[in-house]
């Protein structure tokens, strides 16, 4: 299992999408078919693609960019390419919302190497309380998380993708169950528990 910043990425989407009720196999199938080669050969990493243990109308990604200016750069290219102008109307019509997303910087990494692949991971998404050090968040996360995550404090580059805006929070990734530990100034705001995709490369 590669480091996350090895893989390209000091800018990290997390995207959660809310599905129509019964099609997110459907929008699996376009997006590992037609999205994951031609994100990655304009500047896009997809680092994971996971569906929600829980709830069976929630998908959900993680990508990556060298920076935030790479970031808007890759987007652009992909969004007016033809794979999104092809398939793009397909993949919209099997989701009700797209725009809950979380525009993040790595605060640890993922290990360079892994005895064995999650078959799930958990995701904690915390929200700090105003005046909260972020970085004394990240260091009291657990030292088992395979990454942790902090609010990235650039622009969205790309306003065509909406992001959350005016949140302050960390992300730990876990193998298997979502971290309960408890970090400073923070509270839980959201806990996930995710399984890949065939082709999501955490796995």
């Amino acid at each position: 299992m590669p480091h996350l910043s090895d893989r390209c990425c000091s800018v990290v989407e997390l995207r959660q999408y809310t599905m129509v009720p019964g099609r997110r196999d459907e929008l699996i199938e376009v997006f590992e078919r037609e999205f994951v080669e031609t994100q990655e050969a304009v500047g896009s990493h997809v680092v994971g693609i996971f569906t929600d243990l829980d709830d069976p109308d929630r998908f959900v990604w993680l990508r990556g960019f060298a920076s935030n200016d790479e970031r808007s750069t890759a987007l652009r290219a992909f969004y007016t390419g033809p794979a999104w102008r092809a398939h793009g109307a397909q993949a919209a019509a099997t989701m009700t919302d797209s725009d809950d997303v979380l525009l993040l910087q790595p605060g640890r990494g993922l290990p360079e190497t892994s005895a064995s692949e999650p078959s799930t991971y958990g995701v904690t998404v915390y929200a700090l309380e105003p005046g909260t050090d972020d970085a004394a968040a990240v260091s009291a996360a657990p030292t088992d998380a395979l990454a942790v995550f902090r609010t990235h404090p650039g622009p969205n580059g790309f306003p065509a993708l909406p992001v959350r805006e005016g949140e302050q929070v960390v992300v730990v990734l876990t193998a298997g169950d979502p971290s309960e530990t408890p970090l400073p100034g923070a509270t839980v705001l959201q806990q996930l528990r995710l399984a890949p995709t065939p082709r999501s490369a955490l796995r």
